[in-house]
């Protein structure tokens, strides 16, 4: 299941919206077939594993980033993506050979028709004997059908092994399905004072090159990247993914401008070079039409307060199936975040430097009176990063 879950993050940065799964095949104790799922509508897993029957374990060694210290991205996707998954999909069919093998699949496999057949078909007509499952799909769509359809065909079936692991490749996806939106990252570049930018907005750049090689790594698996107009106004970013992360031509995430009175300029680099979506809490008709004219989609979401209602957006992007979020932004939009309890985890990149009190800090979310109303995170990862300092922190 290991080997399985190594395949499996072979999608990190291009399955999405659907999840990331491997499989791996095992007979007599040898590995004879792998796969992986490249992304939506390619084969799955399973169907790549039963059509590389015969040829054994590929050469590649990939670590997925789960458990422990999480890998860098950039040089992981620099080495092992490319050709994999394509190479999978043309491999001629071999099932036959499949006849009582035991399956390690590192997601329950499917078994209703979607893009594709169902997995469970095909591992019952290929004649496994067993098949381990590491979590049961948490897509009400699945959700304990593959494993039913796999047992009421005499297949034997075992699940729950490594699943924590599982679940943590597939941290989105399980959001999504379980909860209505995505899982959401906030990441903060700040100085060791904590401060994010200098009084007048200037923030490029406190941290080095090797930490924001590392944060594009971030980008790369997100489904959407989200900031505010204020960082829209003050840095004019393009918020894509670049540095060389998720290959010759990366997937780019969906940008989302929180922007509650539809400020941006059309000049924005933001909006070009890729999708962009625009939540606001005004409509502006002929503001609007000139934004979609130039590609932008625009949301209207407001809250009674007259600012862009943020749970909303959130379950608004996980309707378009986005998984994972990555926010980008300043100490407002950060703070509202926060406070409206939308982050799920923390991303810091910390320089040794010092800007003073002047300088902004990480996050508004207001004057707390009492140490028993801060919010407390679990350190989940924590180590240097070039001259910089990475911790990686969910909420207890």
């Amino acid at each position: 299941m290991a080997r399985a879950l190594q395949l499996a993050a072979r999608g990190l940065f291009t399955a999405t919206p659907n999840p990331r799964v491997g499989c791996v095949l095992v007979r007599d104790g040898s590995i004879i077939g792998e796969g992986w799922h490249e992304k939506a509508g390619a084969p799955h897993a399973e169907i790549n594993a039963l059509r590389n029957v015969g040829a054994g374990p590929s050469q590649a060694d990939v670590r997925p980033p789960v458990g422990g210290s999480e890998p860098d991205l950039r040089a992981w996707g620099a080495n092992n993506l490319g050709a994999g998954g394509t190479a999978q999909a043309g491999a001629a069919a071999n099932m036959e050979t499949a006849h009582g093998a035991t399956a390690y699949v590192t997601l329950e496999p499917c078994g209703h028709h979607g893009r594709t057949p169902p997995c469970a078909d095909a591992l019952i007509e290929a004649g496994v004997s067993r098949v381990i499952v590491a979590m049961q799909d948490p897509n009400p769509l699945v959700a304990g059908q593959g494993l039913a359809k796999l047992r009421a065909a005499g297949i034997a079936v075992n699940c729950g092994l490594l699943e924590n692991e599982a679940r943590e490749l597939n941290i989105g996806f399980v959001a999504r399905m379980t909860r209505g939106r995505p899982w959401l990252r906030l990441k903060i570049a700040a100085s060791l004072d904590g401060k994010t930018a200098l009084a007048n907005g200037q923030s490029q750049w406190i941290t080095g090159p090797d930490a924001r090689r590392h944060a594009h790594g971030w980008r790369a698996r997100s489904c959407a990247l989200l900031t505010g107009i204020g960082t829209v106004r003050d840095d004019n970013p393009r918020l894509n993914v670049r540095d060389g992360v998720g290959g010759d031509t990366p997937r780019q995430p969906l940008r989302v401008v929180v922007d509650s009175r539809l400020e941006i300029s059309p000049a924005a680099a933001i909006l070009a070079g890729g999708s962009c979506l625009i939540a606001c809490a005004v409509d502006h008709p002929e503001k609007a039409a000139q934004l979609r004219a130039l590609g932008a989609e625009i949301v209207v979401l407001p809250n009674t307060q007259g600012k862009v209602d943020l749970p909303a957006l959130l379950q608004e992007l996980g309707r378009r199936g986005i998984n994972e979020v990555m926010a980008e932004a300043g100490l407002k939009l950060n703070g509202s975040l926060l406070r409206e309890n939308c982050v799920d985890e923390l991303l810091i990149y910390q320089a040794p430097v010092l800007l003073g009190d002047g300088a902004r800090g990480m996050a508004d979310f207001g004057n707390l009176s009492e140490l028993a109303a801060a919010k407390r995170l679990k350190i989940v990862e924590c180590r240097p990063v070039g001259a910089d300092f990475f911790i990686r922190a969910r909420f207890a």
